[in-house]
C-alpha cells in the first residue's frame, strides 16, 4: 500500500510539474501533489461564492453521521482532532500537533483508539503547532501532511521534514481559494495565497464544513491576515472560530470578527502563561459581540458535536454542555435568540449581564489582572485562579485572608464581577 501511495504521488507530482507549478519551498525532495486517496480536490482557485454555496447545500441536504471536533488541551500550544465516518469508513484529520516538548498530543490520539490519521495539517513551522508531529509519524499511520510552505531553521521542523520524506508521506502546500472534499467533510483554504516568509502571518487558514456547520482555523494569523481574508471575497461565516494566536490581541480584527459573525469562540492556550493569553481586549470583544467564549486553559480539551445542522459543545473540567437555541443556517434571528437565551444556557449571556467593560471577572481574568482588584495579592490570585469557577462574589470567604470586611470593600470598589468562568 505504501508503494502504491507513493506511485500515486510520482504520477500526480508529474501532473503538478506539467502544470508549471513552482517547486515546494520546504524541501524539494518532497512532493506537492496531495495523495490522500480520501480526499477529492476540486483546487481549480477560482470557485466563486455561488459555486461555494452551492456545494454547502448539496452538503446539507445529506445524511451524515456524527462529527467530533476535539479542540484539544495542548497548554500553550494548538491542535484540533476531526473524527467522523462515512459509511463504512472511517476519518481522522488533524490541525496543529501541539508543542515540540510535550507528548500529550500522542497520548491523547492513544487515548481515543486513533492508530491512523488520514491528514495532518500544519498551520505553520513554530514549535508550538508542529511540535509533535515527528512524534505523530513515528507513532501513527499518517497518509498526507499540508503546510504553508514557510520554513523554519529549528531542529523540531527540520526532524519533522526528515520524518515526512523517510515515511513517503504525501505532502502538499494548499492556497487561498482550494477546495477539497475528504468524504463528507469540505475543507476550503482561506489563506495564504502566497508565501514571503513571515511564518506567523502566513499561517494555512482553512474553512471546515460539515453540513450546515463550519469551523474556521486561522493558526497565529494576524489582524492584517484577517483583513485580507476579507478583502478576497471568501465567504468568511462560521458556527465555531477558533481564535487567532491563542487569543492575542494580534488577532481577531473586529472587522474579521463581524464577517465571521460566529456563535461559539474558542481559544487554546496555557494556565496562567507567561504571553497572558487571551489578552482582555479579545475577552472584552466577545463579550461586546455577546459570543460565548471557552478556552483550553480553563475548559480542558473542548469537544464539539455535530450532525451537520445542530451541535452541542462538552467542556471536560465543567462537563457543561452548550447547545445554541437554532443554528443560523436554520434560522437567520438564531444568534439573537442564542444570545438571549437563559444564563444557565450560555456563558456569553452570563457575562452580558454582569461583567462590564472595567470590571475583572473572577472567572476568566489572569493573576495579573485579579491583583487589579482591592485586597487581592499575587497568593490570593492564585488561589481565586484554582478555586474557579464562583458563583457569587460571596465565594471569596473561601480564599485565605478574605474575611467579611474585605469581601464588603471588594464589593464596594465594584471592579470584581463574576462571568461565566468554566
Amino acid at each position: 500500500m505504501k508503494k502504491m501511495k507513493q506511485l500515486i504521488g510520482l504520477i500526480l507530482l508529474s501532473f503538478t510539474l506539467m502544470g508549471c507549478q513552482p517547486p515546494s519551498s520546504a524541501d524539494p525532495e518532497l512532493s506537492k501533489a496531495p495523495q490522500t486517496e480520501k480526499a477529492a480536490s476540486h483546487a481549480d482557485g477560482q470557485k466563486n461564492e455561488s459555486s461555494v454555496a452551492g456545494e454547502k447545500q448539496k452538503k446539507a441536504n445529506q445524511e451524515l453521521g456524527q462529527l467530533q471536533v476535539h479542540y484539544i488541551d495542548a497548554g500553550q500550544a494548538d491542535a484540533t482532532l476531526f473524527e467522523f465516518a462515512d459509511k463504512d469508513q472511517t476519518y481522522h484529520i488533524l490541525y496543529d500537533t501541539g508543542d515540540w516538548n510535550k507528548d500529550d498530543v500522542v497520548h491523547y490520539l492513544q487515548k481515543q483508539g486513533i492508530d491512523q490519521l488520514d491528514l495532518v495539517i500544519v498551520s505553520h513551522p513554530d514549535a508550538d503547532h508542529i511540535g509533535q508531529l515527528a512524534k505523530i509519524i513515528d507513532h501513527f499511520d499518517v497518509e498526507e501532511v499540508w503546510m504553508s510552505g514557510n520554513t523554519s531553521t529549528s531542529d523540531t521542523y527540520q526532524q519533522a521534514l526528515k520524518a515526512i520524506d523517510e515515511q513517503g508521506i504525501g505532502y502538499y502546500e494548499p492556497r487561498m481559494g482550494e477546495t477539497f472534499d475528504i468524504g463528507p467533510l469540505g475543507i476550503r483554504i482561506l489563506y495564504p495565497e502566497e508565501i514571503t516568509g513571515k511564518t506567523n502571518e502566513e499561517s494555512l487558514s482553512m474553512m471546515a464544513s460539515y453540513g450546515e456547520t463550519d469551523f474556521l482555523f486561522t493558526g497565529d494569523a494576524s489582524k492584517t491576515s484577517e483583513l485580507n481574508m476579507i478583502a478576497s471575497g471568501e465567504d468568511l461565516q462560521a458556527e465555531i472560530l477558533s481564535l487567532g494566536h491563542h487569543g492575542s490581541n494580534t488577532a481577531s480584527h473586529p472587522d474579521f470578527i463581524d464577517a465571521v459573525d460566529p456563535e461559539i469562540a474558542i481559544y487554546s492556550a496555557g494556565k496562567d502563561n507567561s504571553y497572558g493569553h487571551p489578552h482582555q481586549e479579545v475577552v472584552s470583544l466577545m463579550k461586546q459581540q455577546h459570543i460565548p467564549l471557552y478556552g483550553t486553559d480553563v475548559d480542558g480539551t473542548i469537544t464539539v458535536t455535530t450532525d451537520g445542522k445542530d451541535y452541542q459543545l462538552t467542556t471536560e473540567k465543567s462537563g457543561k454542555t452548550t447547545k445554541p437555541a437554532a443554528s443560523k443556517n436554520n434560522d437567520a434571528s438564531s444568534k439573537t435568540a442564542a444570545s438571549s437565551a437563559s444564563s444557565n444556557e450560555t456563558r456569553a449571556e452570563e457575562q452580558k449581564e454582569q461583567v462590564k467593560d472595567d470590571q475583572v471577572d473572577l472567572n476568566q481574568a489572569s493573576i495579573e489582572e485579579l491583583q487589579t482588584i482591592v485586597h487581592i495579592g499575587p497568593s490570593r490570585a492564585q488561589e481565586i485562579v484554582k478555586n474557579r469557577p464562583f458563583k457569587s462574589l460571596d465565594d471569596l470567604l473561601q480564599i485565605e485572608g478574605i474575611g467579611p470586611s474585605r469581601l464588603e470593600a471588594i464589593k464596594q470598589e465594584g471592579k470584581a464581577a463574576i462571568g461565566g468562568g468554566n
